[in-house]
């Protein structure tokens, strides 16, 4: 399988899994990977996901030989391939239009380029591998990073940073990308896992409405002027402060105990 696909108490872990070709996405791995987001978004037993890949890359970006042929050989470019279910395929499969409020950590083991980078975008939490590079090599043989790169890069990190990633096509390395604010760590390789395990077991423990509720009100809100932001948040804040899981949490807290949250 391009995707192996495990949940185990309330963790979703999808492992991209085509180390023969770093990882990278070929229309069977998108097909994979569209249907490991959906069911991931629907299955409530899961709450959080650490997505890696098997091998040194976590995903290498699109497969030169088998998926951008599809692309440069469509009448329409990549506006005529992605549509109708390939349009659903594509934008799911990078994160790009799916609505997954279900926190996300990203556990980079390698190289994360080009699809594999614009992927990462649409990941809440990301360590990284000491020997982890990153980069957007599109432009080096005249192609365009379609999978959102141009609208969510200058968004995450400092703007001149983007354009340098964006327009040079260069690599950079762990640490380059720790101090820009692309990854939350960088650890040795021996600890990718463990420390992605412990930040995903923490939000697993939390209170589900609330963590999706927090998820789903930051990402809104970036696309919304400060007062719409503000009303915006209160709407969803106050579907929690309804719920019988927030009163269960401040009583677990007085009675000195683990809450036990029913996600309703």
């Amino acid at each position: 399988m391009a995707v192996d696909y495990v949940k185990k108490d309330k963790i979703a872990y999808i492992t991209l899994n085509r180390p023969e070709a770093r990882n990278a996405l070929d229309p069977d791995t998108l097909r994979a990977l569209s249907e490991t987001w959906i069911d991931f978004r629907d299955d409530s037993s899961v709450l959080v996901a650490i997505i890696t890949g098997v091998g040194n890359s976590f995903c290498a970006g699109a497969d030169l030989g088998k998926l951008i042929p599809l692309i440069t050989g469509s009448p329409e470019g990549l506006s005529g391939l992605i549509k109708g279910e390939i349009a659903e395929i594509f934008e799911s499969a990078l994160l790009r239009k799916i609505d997954i409020w279900k926190p996300i950590v990203a556990a980079v083991n390698g190289y994360c380029i080009a699809g594999g980078l614009e992927m990462l975008q649409g990941m809440d939490i990301r360590v990284a591998s000491e020997n982890a590079f990153f980069g957007l090599q599109e432009p080096k043989w005249g192609l365009f990073p379609a999978g959102g790169s141009t609208v969510r890069l200058p968004r995450q990190v400092p703007f001149c940073k983007a354009m340098e990633i964006l327009l040079t096509g260069e690599k950079i390395d762990a640490k380059e990308a720790y101090h820009m604010g692309l990854v939350n760590y960088v650890v040795p390789q021996e600890e990718l896992m463990p420390t992605a395990e412990k930040i995903a077991r923490r939000i697993a423990d939390n209170g589900p409405l609330a963590v999706s509720a927090i998820k789903r009100s930051a990402i809104e809100c970036l696309g919304l002027p400060l007062t719409k932001a503000y009303e915006r948040e209160i709407e969803l804040a106050t579907a929690v402060f309804k719920s019988e899981d927030a009163i269960e949490g401040p009583m677990a807290f007085m009675q000195k105990r683990e809450p036990q949250f029913k996600g309703r």
